[in-house]
C-alpha cells in the first residue's frame, strides 16, 4: 500500500503496488462492519459492484482486477485513475476548451452505450465518478448502484443518484424507469427534490398529463404552472451553442430522452470543434 487516496462513506480507497505485476493499482476496502442491517446492505453493494464489472470490459468503463475478503472487509482491486472530473471541472488553472468538454461527454455516452447494451443501468453517473488516468482516458466508475434491467414492468428504488443529478422521473418518485435516467442532462443545485424539479421546469418547460401521460399518477407527482421555458445557451451562456442542445441532450418526458447511441451520433459532440482530450488537461 503507497497511500490513501479517498475516504468514501462505505470504506476507503488505496494507491498501491501489485508485486506480481509491479504496476500501480486502487483498492477499494469496504467495510462491512458487524451491525446485520448495515452488513447485509454494503455486502450486496459489493456483491454487486464485482458482478457487474467482471462481465463489463470496455476501454471508458473502471476494470476491475481481482476481489478479496479479508476478515470484516472486502477489497476490489481496481485500473489506478490519477484524478476524477470534478476535481478536473473545479481546478480553476486548467481551461477545458469546447473540443475537452465534446471529449468527456463523448467518451462517457460510449461508456454508457456499451453497458447499456448489456442491459446496465449505472444509476450514480456524476463527475466524481468519471475518473480519468493522467493520460486523456476517462472511465465510469463505482457502480456500486448499478443494476440490471430489461422487463418494462420491474420495479426499482428511486432513491439512487445524488439530487442534482436526478432526471424528472426520479424526483417525482418513479419505480420503473430505463436508461433514461443514466442520460439525463443535470442542471443547477436544487435544495429539495420540489426546488430541483422547479428549476428543471423553468428551463424547460413544465409537463402536463397530455405530454407525459401517467405523469399524474407518479408516487410524489405535484402540479406545476406553465413554465415557457428557457433555451440552454442563455442559462449555460458559456458553454457555447456547439455542446448545448437542449432539444436532443434535455428531455422532461423519459420516452423522448435520447438512447446513449443515437446521442453519439446525432448531438453536437461529433460536430466541428471536434473532440479533443489534451494529455495536460485530464
Amino acid at each position: 500500500r503507497l497511500a490513501a487516496i479517498t475516504f468514501e462513506h462505505i470504506g476507503e480507497v488505496y494507491k498501491a503496488r501489485d508485486k506480481m505485476t509491479d504496476t500501480i493499482v486502487a483498492i477499494k476496502k469496504i467495510k462491512v462492519g458487524y451491525r446485520t442491517e448495515a452488513k447485509d446492505g454494503i455486502k450486496r453493494i459489493a456483491v454487486r459492484e464485482i458482478k457487474l464489472l467482471q462481465e463489463l470490459h470496455h476501454p471508458n468503463i473502471i476494470g476491475l482486477l481481482d476481489a478479496f475478503g479479508h476478515k470484516s472487509n472486502i477489497s476490489l482491486v481496481f485500473d489506478f485513475m490519477e484524478t476524477d472530473l470534478d476535481v478536473i471541472i473545479k481546478d480553476t488553472s486548467l481551461v477545458l476548451t469546447p473540443a475537452n468538454i465534446k471529449a468527456c461527454i463523448l467518451v462517457t455516452l460510449q461508456g454508457l452505450e456499451y453497458i447499456h447494451q448489456h442491459w446496465v443501468l449505472h444509476r450514480d453517473l456524476k463527475p466524481n465518478n468519471l475518473l480519468s488516468d493522467g493520460n486523456g482516458v476517462l472511465k465510469s466508475a463505482d457502480f456500486g448502484l448499478a443494476k440490471s434491467f430489461g422487463s418494462p414492468s420491474r420495479v426499482y428504488t428511486h432513491q439512487v443518484v445524488t439530487r442534482w443529478y436526478h432526471s424528472p422521473e426520479l424526483l417525482f418518485g418513479a419505480r420503473t424507469y430505463g436508461v433514461g435516467v443514466d442520460m439525463w442532462v443535470p442542471f443547477l443545485a436544487g435544495d429539495s427534490g420540489l426546488n430541483q424539479l422547479t428549476m428543471i421546469f423553468v428551463a424547460l418547460g413544465a409537463p402536463t398529463e397530455e405530454t407525459w401521460p401517467g405523469l399524474s399518477s407518479l408516487p410524489y407527482f405535484v402540479s406545476f404552472k406553465i413554465f415557457p421555458g428557457t433555451l440552454l445557451e442563455h442559462i449555460f451562456s458559456a458553454a457555447g451553442g456547439v455542446i448545448l442542445d437542449d432539444s436532443k441532450l434535455a428531455q422532461v418526458k423519459p420516452s423522448k430522452q435520447l438512447s446513449a447511441t443515437a446521442a453519439c451520433v446525432t448531438t453536437p459532440v461529433n460536430q466541428a470543434p471536434h473532440s479533443s482530450i489534451q494529455m495536460d488537461v485530464l
